[in-house]
């Protein structure tokens, strides 16, 4: 298989949130221009990324001269301060970047980075704490991933007490209308099309279906 062009990224906001993604984005390869207004959260990562510029996002020429209209995605993660994050988003529109992922704080926030164009915006604090609420609410819930349309993929450990069931007996389709895509035994994948595949304590089956039902079946379990 072809290996997948690396695109370039410009991440404005270098806090927590921006450093982290900026960073890893990094490490997988890519090439990142990483903006802060502030010298030390440049300073600290300027070993790690392709360029570490101190800058004001709010200052289209200055982003212009940073290079943030040559990159393929620009990443808006300026936290708290709501008008350098929003002209920033703006700005990285009229440079002409392609693809835009914007931080938010709020709905309202959401809204208004909505209608100036940001392809994805993002409520970490709120989209972290309903991933953790839903690991919690279920302990057999390892993780989860939303595909959208109310869609979910989950990881779902078996419990000690389907030892030894099929999973067929699950009726999962029939009951639930959730598809089994998988199973994990000791680090392996499985396929589960075989409605007599014999299930162990600590499998992990990733499950497919829409969430009232995923809900459903854990909370039969």
């Amino acid at each position: 298989m072809p290996r997948r062009k690396d695109r370039s990224f410009a991440v404005i906001g270098l806090g927590t949130f921006g450093s982290t993604v900026a960073s890893e984005l990094a490490r997988f390869g890519n090439h990142v221009i990483g903006i802060d207004i502030n010298e030390r959260p440049v300073a600290r990562l300027a070993d790690e990324l392709a360029e570490a510029l101190i800058a004001d996002g709010r200052d289209e020429e200055a982003l212009r001269e940073a290079g943030v209209g040559a990159c393929d995605v620009a990443v808006i993660a300026i936290g708290e301060d709501i008008e350098a994050n929003v002209l920033c988003t703006m700005n990285a529109r009229l440079l002409g970047v392609s693809t835009i992922w914007a931080k938010a704080t709020s709905r309202t926030h959401h809204r208004i980075l909505t209608k100036l164009g940001a392809d994805r915006v993002i409520q970490a604090e709120h989209e972290i704490g309903q991933h953790i609420a839903q690991m919690l609410y279920n302990p057999l819930v390892r993780d989860y991933v939303s595909l959208g349309n109310g869609y979910h993929i989950v990881d779902l450990r078996v419990p000690e007490q389907l030892d030894e069931t099929t999973i067929g007996a699950l009726k999962l389709a029939e009951e639930f209308e959730v598809r089994c895509l998988g199973m994990m035994r000791n680090g392996e994948y499985n396929a589960c099309s075989d409605a007599g595949t014999i299930l162990r304590t600590d499998d992990k089956l990733l499950l497919l279906g829409r969430r009232d039902n995923l809900r459903a079946l854990g909370d039969s379990l």
